[in-house]
């Protein structure tokens, strides 16, 4: 399941196969405005160089982060006052809105712009520890994926962002290396006929 913080960090593709193909998508229109659609966020798109530069400064930070986290650390005083001062530079109002459910008070961005987008990121990241839920964040143990998921599983087990890609990769990686290490001890051993 995507959340807000893993869509925005997991930007920083590298192909998963173990090729040479990376991609720092950020900086593509195409993929700022596909973001800002599927998070119905609003921003100017495409993003000036000043706010890519931001943008992926704060990326860099959230992907170490959870990749910290993923490896059992805990929140440091730091990192939460790093968290706290991207989610205070967005600024949001209060409304009353009338839902399906009735009435409710939402909070709404006050402005349309990158730094905006950074605090709802933040926010979302922040959202997930306070729910006690930093124990399921996870880098995928793929070591060519890079990519930073969250662990919805009820065994809180998962090792790989996906277990049809990722997962059977390394599946049959393992499978072909235990090959090969068997056939390079046998070398002067007939194989039975049969």
């Amino acid at each position: 399941m995507d959340r807000l913080w893993t869509d925005f960090v997991n930007s920083d593709y590298h192909d998963w196969r173990g090729g040479d193909r990376s991609e720092d998508r950020l900086g593509k229109a195409s993929w700022q405005q596909d973001f800002l659609n599927r998070w119905q966020l609003e921003a100017t798109v495409p993003a000036s160089s000043a706010e890519e530069s931001t943008m992926r400064s704060f990326r860099d930070e959230l992907q170490s982060l959870a990749i910290r986290m993923s490896a059992g650390d805990l929140l440091t005083d730091k990192d939460q006052t790093w968290l706290n001062d991207c989610m205070q530079a967005g600024g949001v109002t209060r409304k009353l809105i009338l839902q399906e459910k009735g009435l409710d008070v939402v909070l709404v961005p006050m402005h349309a712009h990158w730094q905006q987008v950074i605090a709802e990121v933040a926010a979302d990241f922040a959202m997930t520890l306070l729910k006690g839920e930093g124990q399921r964040i996870r880098s995928c143990d793929n070591p060519d994926c890079r990519w930073i998921f969250y662990d919805d599983t009820r065994s809180r087990t998962q090792k790989y962002c996906d277990d049809k890609m990722c997962g059977n990769l390394m599946k049959v990686r393992r499978f072909r290396a235990k090959r090969k290490q068997a056939t390079s001890k046998e070398p002067g051993e007939k194989k039975n006929e049969i």
